[in-house]
């Protein structure tokens, strides 16, 4: 693609015609077969294209970062209550303000595409976004660091434990809702009743995985992946304990 080329695809992409629109709606609203119309070009692109001019920078960058702060201890609650308070102050004095600054000039432009996706309206959220993900670090940390609202650190936990299962039921919860297989909501749904379908998904999520966890070691897409990994079958069920042999440990302790 030329320059120009590539100008003209991302104006089409940011506004496309009623026609593209019409026809997007009718695939995902429909069966499987039509849904492909859409999804296999979309999927292409983002396994091809996409992925090598941002997928691997962004997603390969962001985790090298992650590797490191998880091997300074800074994940894992290390610091000092003083050190995750500063990544809380520069995430909101620095990180937020930048990033806000780039959605007001976004909307101020209309929503320019040249400047939403190759301007200062891209670049500044995705240079200060790390910033504010260090903020959510903090505070975090510091919330762990209490008991408040135990039962919900509890629940999370449990998310995270089976973090790749959640995300398989995201998806199946997600396309059942929208697409034409299931109750094909698409593109009918507005912002607030969008905010609604992620609190029942969450709400399914933290409420299934520590019931799941009582019974099981691991989340199934967890022991599958566990058990290709070792090519052997793993164990999953929690073994129950006998009676009264917590009783005998403390007796014996």
């Amino acid at each position: 693609f030329t320059p120009d080329e590539m100008q003209v695809e991302l104006v089409a992409d940011f506004w496309p015609p009623p026609a593209a629109i019409e026809a997007e709606l009718a695939a995902y609203q429909g069966g499987w077969g039509k849904q492909m119309t859409q999804r296999v070009p979309s999927t292409l692109e983002m396994q091809t294209a996409a992925l090598l001019y941002w997928g691997i920078w962004r997603a390969g960058g962001l985790m090298l970062i992650g590797m490191a702060l998880f091997k300074l201890g800074i994940f894992s609650g290390e610091r000092s209550t003083r050190f995750y308070a500063i990544l809380i102050v520069l995430g909101v004095v620095i990180g937020l303000p930048v990033v806000a600054w780039g959605g007001y000039q976004n909307f101020a432009r209309g929503w320019d595409p040249i400047h939403a996706r190759l301007g200062l309206g891209y670049q500044l959220n995705y240079w200060a976004s790390p910033v504010v993900s260090l903020a959510y670090v903090g505070a975090i940390v510091l919330w762990l660091r209490t008991d408040r609202l135990r039962r919900l650190q509890e629940a999370l936990a449990a998310v995270g434990r089976t973090a790749l299962t959640n995300y398989l039921l995201q998806t199946l919860l997600a396309t059942f809702i929208f697409y034409g297989h299931g109750l094909g909501l698409f593109g009918s749904v507005t912002r607030v009743q969008q905010l609604l379908v992620v609190l029942f998904i969450w709400t399914v999520e933290l409420i299934a995985s520590p019931i799941w966890l009582r019974y099981f070691r691991f989340g199934p897409a967890e022991w599958l992946w566990r058990s290709l990994t070792y090519w052997r079958i793993q164990p999953i069920r929690v073994e129950p304990r006998a009676p009264g042999a917590q009783l005998l440990k403390s007796s014996q302790a």
